[in-house]
């Protein structure tokens, strides 16, 4: 299993913009193969913060999965969209998970 953490900041006033673009990006993550999680989440507290948490079941899948974001940004660039909000910073981590097991 690989898991992707992350988290973007950005102006509050954009916050639920960003996360309102965001909703198409995760509905299709969610079905491409190998994907068992994917969603980008407001942080209750700190209002300049969206946390990102992504599972999938491969390397392969994810880097796919890369593949395909770059795919439809660039078709969307190329059909003239408007641009997307975009956060001033961002950090984003993946790890490989060699085993798991419920908590609790």
């Amino acid at each position: 299993m690989v898991i992707v953490q992350g988290m973007f900041r950005m102006d509050p006033k954009d916050r639920d913009t960003f996360l309102t673009q965001s909703i198409e990006q995760m509905e299709l993550s969610r079905n491409e193969k190998g994907c068992l999680e994917y969603v980008l989440a407001a942080d209750p507290v700190e209002i300049d913060r969206v946390i990102l948490s992504e599972r999938w079941e491969s390397m392969e899948d994810l880097a796919a999965h890369a593949q395909a974001v770059t795919a439809r940004r660039e078709e969307a660039a190329g059909e003239g969209k408007a641009p997307r909000v975009a956060p001033s910073s961002h950090e984003i981590t993946v790890y490989e998970v060699s085993s798991s097991q419920p908590l609790g």
